[in-house]
């Protein structure tokens, strides 16, 4: 079993920065593709970015794309998301993920990845 734990979430003012941390639990994470998702008031589920078990190749929605950079340091077992630029409609609970199995997938899609994190929670003020 997977454990994935979020924190650095926050407070902050449009045009600020955060960055979230996710600490992976075991000793696979090097083996796993990562992706972080958010989910906004009332809104359904949506990706924001993704990154191979390497490192070596990212993902990005276009809603953060240019904003937000995704990393991951396979020796701490830890996955990382920089946000700048934050914006108040980035406001959401964000959750990392684990794909935890080879082969081709849709990385923007929830289902595809097997475990996740417990949220925290970025608000942006205007």
């Amino acid at each position: 079993q997977v454990q994935l734990v979020e924190s650095g979430g926050g407070l902050v003012q449009a045009g600020g920065s955060l960055r979230l941390s996710c600490a992976a639990s075991g000793r696979a994470f090097s083996t796993y593709d990562m992706g972080w998702f958010r989910q906004a008031p009332g809104k359904e589920r949506e990706f924001g970015a993704a990154i191979s078990w390497s490192g070596s190749r990212t993902y990005y929605a276009d809603s953060v794309k240019g904003r937000f950079t995704i990393s991951r340091d396979n020796a701490k077992n830890t996955v990382y998301l920089q946000m700048n630029s934050l914006k108040p409609e980035d406001t959401a609970v964000y959750y990392c993920a684990a794909h935890t199995y080879s082969g081709g997938y849709d990385y923007t899609k929830s289902r595809e990845y097997a475990y996740w994190g417990q949220g925290t929670q970025v608000t942006v003020s205007s």
